[in-house]
């Protein structure tokens, strides 16, 4: 399968902090920031967008399951170094599954004149596809980065990589959309 780019393509970079990559296997994580940090660097080399979205709470409201022990450690939010943090990035907190609902990424996208987004990061059943779904909403064409996504629930993960992502955005392997951004 081909990749396309639109000439106003953004990397969206979910949740690859310090708190959240200790979640999947090691191995698999890994292999995520790995991927996403060239994508990052492919991304800035083309002065093209990066956004690097964090966690840094909760969504209020009840649940079955909550987080237990209150307040987040103090490193929790701190950026994977192998994303190679930039000045120029786009910085988004969140508090919500998805880096849209609780956060300015779409006026901030919207304002660079983004029509595409490139998504990559964990939990893929949650805060990548959460993402994913909101930017399809949105009108981006979303690509995800197949091999720079993982979840610590490996059926939750097949299920949107294999059913939930194909009826929403396209699905390609990291060196496909660096050979795309040449």
């Amino acid at each position: 399968m081909t990749v396309t780019l639109d000439a106003s393509t953004a990397l969206v970079v979910i949740d690859l902090q310090k708190g959240i990559v200790a979640l999947p296997p090691a191995e698999t994580a890994a292999a995520v920031v790995a991927n996403a940090g060239r994508l990052a660097h492919a991304f800035r080399a083309q002065n093209r967008p990066v956004a690097l979205v964090t966690v840094v709470g909760g969504a209020p409201g009840r649940a079955d399951f909550s987080r237990a022990g209150g307040e987040f450690p103090a490193d929790f939010a701190d950026l994977s170094p192998e994303l190679g943090a930039h000045p120029d990035d786009i910085l988004v907190q969140k508090r919500t599954w998805g880096a849209f609902g609780s956060t300015d990424l779409h006026e901030q996208l919207a304002g660079r004149g983004i029509t595409q987004i490139v998504l990559c990061g964990i939990a893929t059943s949650i805060g990548v596809e959460s993402t994913a779904r909101f930017a399809h909403e949105y009108g981006y064409n979303v690509l995800i980065a197949r091999d720079a996504v993982a979840d610590a629930n490996p059926a939750a993960h097949a299920h949107s990589v294999q059913t939930i992502f194909p009826m929403i955005a396209e699905v390609r392997e990291t060196a496909e959309i660096l050979t795309e951004l040449g």
